[in-house]
């Protein structure tokens, strides 16, 4: 049962310029929509499909072109040279939060029911967001509000949270969304607790070290010509993506040869970030915040 409407999903399959014999890459499965758009622009060639969360196993693609690796993509070099697929023709990832996890949840990954504070991409985990929220030190939930929610100001919603937590442990997705509600504006509320729940989640799955390693990887992964396709869909991931492509770093220095070219080992195809257009962000709200960048491996 596909459940996951993939963003910019002809545009994203598009820039892989996908040749039918080639051997590609989904770093982020969820409901396979990319991945079977890529399988029906393959011939001969071969697609592996990564996902952590035992969830996307509904979505399972029969076909003998296709490999489904319940891993973290973090470990994508491993797996590809145990499958003996390296170098690859092209990578796809799209970093957004599907759309089950959302609108049916159960994970509590959303404000919008109360469920238990869980947020665990891999079940198999034993750290939830509730232990993030009432076992973290004061200075590690400021630390992480900021850097990881970029809440500005986050001190009065965090010292209330310490204290409440000392009376009563927060248990529920409604008992935080409670708590922060009350430190901001009924018109801001929405995008504050948006802000709240996306640090936590990243914290908890640890998605920007995951996301750090895996582009760290893509130069020794993807063939000269072979393309890499990233949708993000916050500044922070973003920036990270903008920064590689750039640079060849994650920092964004530039560092140039004796000729003054830049020594990156990717040349970006799309200038700008390419964004979804109105008659999507009208069928699927979510692709409103999507930035896509697409490079090619020198």
């Amino acid at each position: 049962m596909k459940y996951h409407e993939a963003v910019l999903l002809k545009p994203s399959v598009d820039a892989l310029d996908i040749v039918p014999d080639g051997i590609y890459v989904d770093l982020t499965f969820g409901g396979g929509g990319h991945s079977a758009e890529m399988l029906s622009r393959l011939k001969k060639g071969r697609l592996f499909g990564f996902d952590q969360d035992q969830a996307v196993l509904e979505n399972q693609l029969d076909d003998s072109r296709f490999q489904l690796i319940m891993a973290n993509f973090r470990y994508v070099t491993n797996f590809l040279r145990y499958y003996d697929a390296l170098p690859v023709d092209g990578v796809l990832a799209d970093l957004g939060i599907s759309s089950r996890q959302i609108d049916h949840d159960v994970r509590g990954f959303s404000f919008r029911w109360d469920t238990p504070l869980d947020m665990r991409m891999n079940q198999q985990a034993s750290q939830t967001a509730a232990d993030i929220v009432n076992d973290y030190s004061r200075d590690a939930l400021l630390r992480i509000f900021r850097e990881y929610g970029e809440i500005k100001s986050p001190v009065s919603f965090v010292s209330h949270l310490v204290k409440t937590r000392h009376n009563q442990p927060v248990k529920t997705t409604g008992d935080l969304a409670k708590i922060a509600s009350d430190h901001v504006l009924p018109a801001k509320r929405n995008k504050f607790l948006a802000q709240v729940f996306q640090a936590l989640r990243i914290e908890l799955n640890q998605e920007m070290q995951a996301l750090e390693e895996m582009l760290m990887q893509m130069a020794d992964v993807i063939r000269p010509g072979g393309k890499l396709v990233v949708l993000s869909y916050h500044s922070l991931e973003d920036r990270m993506v903008k920064n590689l492509i750039r640079s060849g770093n994650l920092e964004g220095k530039i560092n140039k040869d004796f000729y003054g070219n830049v020594e990156s080992p990717f040349q970006q195809i799309t200038r700008k970030p390419i964004v979804a257009d109105a008659e999507e962000i009208e069928r699927n709200p979510r692709a409103r915040s999507v930035k896509m960048r697409v490079a090619e491996r020198k």
